[in-house]
Parts: structure tokens; sequence; C-alpha cells
């Protein structure tokens, strides 16, 4: 029995759509330190007097939009992409969530009864942010020295310019680009605009240098809004897509605080007016279609576009279980199992 494993680990989910699932969903999210990050008593005291009070009723009828026979379609393409990088590597793949089930606390003590030494981890975030991938690391790394301590670890970095990782995201939208379009939006995940700044290291380039994202800096390995622009650089000149045919924008802002700009929702509105009635709309920071991308942008995005004058809106799906991505995670974990002494 081989002692090596791959440890997929993507968002999460409510187990249904009843209103105390996502309530215990949310409460866990928004009580991770790096998603809400304020003094604990003040976190506590936003998300239980303004937040939880309502919003469990309102992300509940969100789901049930997208709901599936199966149950979560994040869940059900997690499970399915673990299904098939198996198929492709020899290695035990263990899938985990962030928050929910199956938890990250259950697939750390599955691996360690499994007698497993060597542990890639993937974190199912193309983009680095102390929300997203920097909470999956820390957690697993958290669970591996209070678990399994003898268990050696390799992570898979950020890949949001990685060559094959942007040759995926091109080849899953090539029939959607072949179709012809006016114009294709990037919509990413916002974060706080504090957040970006909390990730500047040298504390002297975020929104200080000139075009500090497109200015080469060292600190752009953990800057979010730097990653989303190489991301979208990179696919624009590999697909082709004119430079006049695209823009980006930010989704999911929460709060009243600064988020990353453009909103996507402002811009949906506003670019029939530009002569924008074809739009393509793509979202690179979710590997797998979820909430945001099924709810907020294909039914409500489309909606606000089509209200504005827009006449024909479409959704590139996420790399889901598209082959190139199982392709992509396969070389990907091989060449970290042979960092291993």
């Amino acid at each position: 029995m081989s002692d090596k494993a791959v440890l997929l680990v993507n968002l999460g989910s409510p187990d249904s759509t009843s209103i105390e699932d996502v309530r215990r969903y949310l409460e866990e999210f928004l009580s991770d330190d790096r998603v809400i990050d304020s003094p604990k008593l003040i976190q506590q005291f936003v998300l239980r007097c303004f937040i939880l009070p309502k919003r469990p009723r309102e992300s509940a009828e969100a789901y049930k939009r997208i709901w599936t026979d199966e149950g979560s379609p994040l869940i059900v393409t997690s499970k399915n992409l673990t299904k098939l990088l198996q198929h492709e590597i020899d290695p035990h793949v263990e899938l985990a969530m962030r928050y929910g089930s199956p938890s990250i606390p259950s697939a750390i003590s599955n691996l360690k009864g499994k007698g497993i030494k060597r542990l890639v981890l993937v974190p199912l975030y193309p983009h680095y942010a102390m929300s997203s991938y920097e909470t999956v690391v820390v957690k697993v790394w958290e669970e591996i020295v209070k678990q399994a301590p003898d268990i050696k670890v390799e992570t898979l970095q950020p890949f949001y310019n990685d060559p094959d990782y942007i040759a995926a995201l091109v080849e899953n939208s090539q029939p959607y680009l072949e179709k012809g379009y006016d114009h294709l939006l990037f919509s990413y995940h916002s974060i706080p605009v504090r957040h970006l700044k909390k990730a500047d290291s040298s504390k002297a380039h975020c929104q200080i240098t000139p075009n500090c994202c497109r200015s080469c800096s060292p600190v752009h390995s953990t800057c979010y809004k730097a990653q989303t622009v190489a991301t979208t650089d990179a696919f624009v000149a590999r697909a082709g897509v004119p430079v006049d045919r695209f823009s980006v924008s930010y989704q999911s802002r929460l709060g009243r605080e600064p988020w990353i700009e453009p909103y996507t929702d402002q811009v949906l509105e506003a670019l029939p007016s530009k002569g924008v009635k074809r739009l393509l709309v793509m979202t690179p920071a979710f590997v797998s279609d979820c909430l945001e991308t099924l709810e907020e942008i294909a039914m409500e995005g489309k909606e606000i576009f089509l209200e504005a004058g827009g006449e024909s809106f479409e959704m590139i799906p996420c790399l889901n279980e598209h082959p190139s991505l199982v392709r992509f995670l396969a070389d990907k974990c091989s060449e970290l199992f042979s960092k291993f002494a």
C-alpha cells in the first residue's frame, strides 16, 4: 500500500438548503479570522448582530435556486473531480472542504488511518488571498501538527499564471469564444482593499506604486489583485482576445468598507449603454461552479445585464471536471511528489 496521498481542498457548502444548515455553514465561514479579520469580539458582534439574523434565510433561498438532486453543485463537482484525478494517479486522493463537510480534520484523520507519510496539498484556488488559499494551508497545517506530525507535506502554490492552467482555461472557453461576442467580462471574487494592503509585506507597493499590479514586485506572490490581472493578461494573449473587447470586474462584496473595484453588478448594468449587446462572462477565480457563479452571475448578473438593454448573456462554466483540469492537477501532483526525499 502506498504511503502517498493528495488532498484536494475547496471552499465548501451547506449540507442542505435549510436555514439551520446555511446558518451553521455561514457561522463557521465568517468566524474565520482570515475572512473577517477584525478583533474577535468585533467580528462576533458583527456576525451575530448584523449577519446571522438575516443572511441565512437570504442565502438559503439563493442556494435553493442552484441546488441539484445530488446536492450542492460545488460538492458534487469536487467529488467528481476527486474521482477523475484518482483515475490518473496512483496515490490516494482525498477531498476536504475548508468549511462544512467533508472537513479538513476528518480528512487528516482518514489519511493518518491509511498510513500516509507523504502528502501533496492542493488548495483549489488559482490565486493567493488570506481568505481563501492562505486559510486552507494554515488549517491543514494545524491539523497535521495536531493529528499526524509525521506526515510530510508539499503544497501546490497559486497557479494563476501557470501556462498549463491558462491553456486549460482557454480550452474550456474556446467553444464559447467561437460563437462570437461583443465583450468578454472577467469577473473575479472581490476582497477588501484592506486585505490587499495587509498582504503587501513591503508596505510600499500596493496602492502606492503607479500601476502597481503590473509593476514587477516580489509582493505579487501574495497580491490577489495583481494575480487576477496576470491571469487575465495571460488568457487574452493566448486566446487572442482583442484588447478593446474585454474588461475585469470584481464580485461578491460584503459590508460597507471598500472592496476591489469595479464591482461586477455595476459593470453589467453599464455595459449595454456602451454598445455591448452580446456578453460573455467567465470567473477564473473559481475552479468549481458554485453559488457565486451559478446564482450571483448566471442568474442575477444575467438579469441585470438584460434589463439594462443587453440582448445575449452567456456564462462560460468554470473548469469543474474538464479533462484539461484533471491533466493539469495530475501533472502538478507528480511534480510535487518528486520533491520528497
